[in-house]
């Protein structure tokens, strides 16, 4: 049961989880949470988590000076049409996207699309039919095409093909930076598939996902450089935009927000840069004393999964939640926590594979509606550090995309995020899911004696 008026959020009666304290200068939302509620746009019923769309606009609309949104994907015509309405007011306005994602759907033909994009052109086009009869007019459509509503207002925007490539691996971002005062950032696409569900499915609540709200000038100058270095001129210019390596990001920058120590590294890096984005990962796991608990979309860097397991012969408690459609493929480090090896299908394993011997029991994968993923990038180290951004614990995000990969020193965040883990925790799958079994049996049929090493990680 609900509690709640009409247009507040509302809280769960009878929910046993107390309100947390955000730590100073620091707000954290969880669109999945348990104790709060908010009435989705999608269905008009009551839905359990915090409305990321909403707090968006709220913080748009609070904005005075300027805007600046880098985010690899943006579908949600609130969004748009309050960054349009910020404009009008006479704030500067930018915005970077990733250039898979540039194009206004309804200037697409599904028929050239790849099978992805057709489904996701699709879902828009579904999201658009406002009167629900299933046929999405002209006019709803041009209503309910985010970009398309930015393109035709005239506010500027770039992709990573600015620079006068074909495009970086993934401008992979997801910050808004606000006056050059707040920071907005998590591992949340403003779509309504990455914050509400699909249209049509009402039994998706949307990708599990987090949003930081971090107030903090020092903060924001940051991102505001790594900003500025992505749109250079702007659109049209001098082609004076750097994505990915050709951006030279430097090592891991360090400033206070409210009392909390806040570190702050944006990627790519090339592999012999000590600084990359794997090896501070793995210099904050190693750090770990007590316990480390992840909830991860992608693991599949095998020197995360080799700190691990030394960090679980020094007696360190481990948790890992993952996605389940990511934890069995065959790169996946999941299945090395497991004490498995998954063949690909060329029948060959993952370059430098090492299953452990010994499987870990505090591995799983979380229930989660058909269609929703579990989009997290987060771990929380001994209750009192978060690690957190755009960042997936992959090679690709470490060496080819634009990310952002936080580290912020803060008990009272710490617990938000447990809170958040232990949720996910309460309904996992535990060990090798019988939907890993089947894979594994399939593969074994399949290769025989016939698997060979030397495969690589795709991107």
């Amino acid at each position: 049961m609900i509690s709640s008026g009409c247009s507040q959020q509302g809280r769960v009666i009878g929910s046993t989880a107390t309100e947390l304290p955000q730590p100073p200068q620091i707000e954290v939302l969880f669109n999945h949470r348990g104790n709060s509620s908010y009435r989705s746009p999608l269905t008009g019923r009551w839905r359990n988590g915090d409305d990321l769309e909403r707090s968006l606009i709220v913080a748009i609309e609070g904005a005075k000076q300027e805007l600046l949104v880098a985010v690899q994907e943006l579908t949600l015509p609130g969004i748009a049409t309050a960054l349009i309405a910020a404009r009008d007011r006479g704030l500067t306005v930018q915005v970077v996207l990733e250039n898979s994602y540039s194009t206004p759907w309804r200037e697409q033909q599904p028929t050239h699309l790849a099978k992805h994009q057709r489904q996701r052109w699709k879902r828009l086009q579904h999201l658009a039919d406002l009167d629900g009869d299933g046929i999405t007019s002209a006019e709803e459509a041009a209503a309910g095409d985010a970009v398309g509503l930015l393109q035709e207002a005239g506010i500027p925007m770039v992709d990573d093909r600015e620079d006068g490539s074909s495009g970086s691996g993934l401008m992979h971002h997801k910050f808004l930076v606000i006056d050059g005062r707040s920071v907005l950032t998590g591992s949340a696409n403003l779509t309504s598939s990455g914050i509400h569900g699909d249209a049509g499915r009402n039994s998706t609540r949307g990708n599990v996902n987090h949003m930081l709200h971090l107030r903090s000038e020092d903060l924001a100058e940051l991102f505001r450089a790594e900003f500025q270095r992505m749109w250079g001129d702007g659109p049209g210019g001098r082609n004076d935009s750097r994505f990915g390596l050709a951006k030279r990001s430097a090592g891991p920058q360090t400033v206070m927000v409210g009392d909390a120590r806040v570190e702050v590294l944006f990627a790519p890096h090339p592999k012999r840069n000590t600084k990359h984005g794997l090896n501070w990962l793995a210099q904050q796991l190693g750090a770990a004393h007590r316990s480390i608990d992840m909830a991860l979309f992608v693991f599949s860097a095998q020197q995360l999964a080799d700190v691990l397991q030394e960090r679980v012969k020094a007696g360190v408690k481990i948790r890992l939640v993952a996605d389940p459609g990511f934890a069995s493929r065959s790169f996946s480090e999941v299945l090395d926590l497991l004490g498995v090896a998954l063949p690909d299908h060329n029948c060959k394993l993952e370059r430098n594979n090492q299953p452990y011997d010994e499987p870990l029991r505090g591995v799983g994968t979380p229930r989660l509606a058909r269609g929703d993923k579990l989009h997290h990038k987060f771990a929380v180290i001994d209750k009192r550090k978060v690690i957190t951004g755009s960042f997936n614990w992959s090679p690709s995000a470490a060496y080819t995309n634009d990310e952002t990969l936080l580290v912020i020193h803060s008990p009272q965040l710490a617990k938000h995020f447990t809170r958040e883990m232990n949720r996910l925790w309460d309904t996992a799958e535990l060990g090798i899911t019988p939907h890993i079994q089947r894979k594994l049996d399939r593969q074994r049929i399949r290769c025989g004696d016939g698997v060979k090493n030397g495969s690589s990680i795709p991107d």
